[in-house]
């Protein structure tokens, strides 16, 4: 016991030792930062009003030359989108394909199972979820409680097959 309360003590002093040391290293940072940035501030200033003023004299065309061209852009656009909102009840949509009134939507599982099931070789994870568009989650999830349930197994890391 009375080694444990030895070894401790020892233990709180290195610490306490640690912690100053911590303290004069911040506290040395702290007087480092602010001294860096205030010089940089300035110099660049007088590079930048020497820029500016020999920039104001042939930029301000360019700029000019390339805000015109914006505003034709915009006001193409605009007519655009009305002669398109014109277009949009003249064309009928194709009929969207609905379930039968006693049919549910397919779940998950059920919709992972199904491209499992349809597959020869089997199914691989980056397959399922650019044809099902599940994130890794739900297709993870899924793919254990079909194991769980014996309809489905895995060949190999990452190659499901139906059993």
């Amino acid at each position: 016991m009375k080694k444990l309360q030895a070894q401790l003590k020892s233990i709180v002093k290195s610490l306490s030792a640690l912690a100053k040391q911590v303290e004069t290293v911040s506290k040395q940072i702290e007087k480092l930062k602010p001294a860096k940035p205030a010089p940089a501030k300035k110099a660049p200033a007088k590079k930048v009003a020497a820029k500016k003023a020999v920039a104001k004299k042939a930029p301000a065309k360019k700029v000019a030359a390339k805000k015109a061209p914006a505003k034709k852009v915009a006001a193409k656009k605009a007519p655009a989108k009305k002669a398109v909102a014109k277009k949009a009840p003249a064309k009928k949509a194709p009929a969207k394909k609905t379930a039968p009134a006693g049919a549910k939507k397919m779940s998950v599982i059920d919709t992972v199972y199904s491209l499992v099931a349809r597959s020869r070789k089997g199914v691989t994870i980056p397959a399922l979820k650019e044809k099902t568009g599940f994130d890794a989650r739900q297709l993870s999830n899924s793919l254990y409680k079909l194991t769980k349930r014996g309809k489905i197994e895995s060949k190999s890391r990452g190659l499901y097959v139906k059993k």
